[in-house]
């Protein structure tokens, strides 16, 4: 198999796209919903980064929606590579009958791993917000932040549920290229 330019017979690829969408699908839904914690902890990871990073979006959503846009935004296309992953290696090819019941399979495996990781990632950030955060004060200074303590508990947050997602990814393959079933 060539890595760059794949030999894909075209009868895989509606099963493909289809499970390569649905994974897009489910990461931006997790990504709204994950924004909207991440906003609760800290709005300043937001208005003075985040929106900045996403401006063209910027459609004039009140904050906590646009949040949600930018989750969107951040996560769709993970799951989108996420699920042609699954796709390439095998997902694809699962009898029609029980390719829905798979694939959630290896979608509640990314998004268990994704949320694990990310809550662990979290009260890593919260108690190094208790402690010296000097080597945060680049980040305090250029977004001139009040609450730097909110900020790291949300930049670990985020940081190791992209981790997670690829922990997950990988066990998933792994699961899917077996042909393994998950209880």
């Amino acid at each position: 198999m060539n890595i760059l330019y794949p030999n894909i017979p075209a009868a895989r690829l509606p099963a493909m796209l289809r499970t390569a969408l649905a994974g897009a699908l489910i990461a931006a839904a997790y990504g709204a919903i994950h924004d909207q914690i991440s906003f609760a902890i800290s709005p300043e990871y937001f208005i003075r980064m985040k929106f900045h990073q996403f401006h063209w979006a910027d459609v004039g959503l009140p904050p906590r929606a646009f949040a949600s846009v930018v989750g969107v935004l951040a996560t769709w296309w993970a799951g989108l590579i996420a699920g042609w992953v699954l796709a390439r290696i095998g997902l694809d090819r699962v009898p029609p009958e029980s390719r829905v019941s798979r694939q959630r399979r290896a979608f509640a495996i990314i998004l268990i791993s994704t949320a694990i990781t990310g809550t662990l990632g979290a009260l890593i950030g919260l108690l190094m917000s208790r402690g010296d955060l000097s080597g945060w004060a680049p980040y305090r200074d250029a977004y001139a932040l009040r609450d730097l303590p909110g900020f790291v508990i949300v930049a670990w947050l985020h940081g190791s549920g992209y981790f997670g997602a690829f922990l997950g990814l990988l066990i998933a393959a792994i699961k899917v290229r077996r042909g393994a079933t998950v209880h």
